[in-house]
């Protein structure tokens, strides 16, 4: 019996979520299998992954193949590296010591990356809502402009329709004084 470590697919339609399993390569990919190892949420940014580390390196030490997504996703969470280490201890070219040294100091290093990652993007969100902000400050002086310009116009326009019907109500009103005056 193969075995591979695998993705099977849990949530609902659109918003997926994944168990890591071990699993016979012959049964469903929704099917049975023989252990959980972890989960994965790829609709969070970054995607969320929950992994027993050790128990991937123990499924690996015994022979079970990952697949492209899952080996993707060891490597991720360094469950490979770890099986890389413990076959250095297994030859001698490492001490037990050094290798939980090696694997502490990447895991670190992950991390760091990883938090700077989750920093830098609501750092963004932050300046995305500050240019939104900004441009409907923008677009809103616009309009208050554009609706005094209007007003302004509006005024000017009535004023000049009733400044020529006083001065023609004038101009009569001169002539027939002119007159009664001859």
């Amino acid at each position: 019996m193969s075995v591979k470590i695998r993705l099977q697919r849990r949530g609902k339609k659109g918003k997926p979520f994944f168990w890591i399993i071990a699993a016979d390569s012959r049964s469903k990919r929704d099917g049975k299998y023989l252990e959980k190892i972890g989960a994965y949420n790829p609709t969070t940014n970054p995607a969320t992954i929950e992994l027993d580390v050790d128990m991937a390196v123990k499924w690996l030490q015994n022979g079970a193949q990952p697949t492209d997504t899952a080996k993707a996703i060891l490597s991720y969470k360094g469950a490979l590296l770890k099986n890389h280490l413990a076959g250095g201890v297994r030859k001698g070219a490492l001490t037990e010591e050094q290798a939980e040294a090696k694997f502490a100091a990447w895991l670190e290093e992950k991390e760091n990356k990883v938090d700077a990652k989750k920093e830098s993007l609501v750092k963004a969100k932050a300046d995305a809502k500050a240019q939104a902000q900004e441009a409907e400050k923008e677009t809103n002086a616009k309009r208050e402009a554009e609706a005094a310009q209007a007003i302004a116009e509006a005024e000017a326009a009535e004023a000049a329709a009733n400044a020529p019907a006083e001065e023609a109500t004038d101009a009569p009103a001169e002539d027939a004084e002119t007159k009664t005056e001859e």
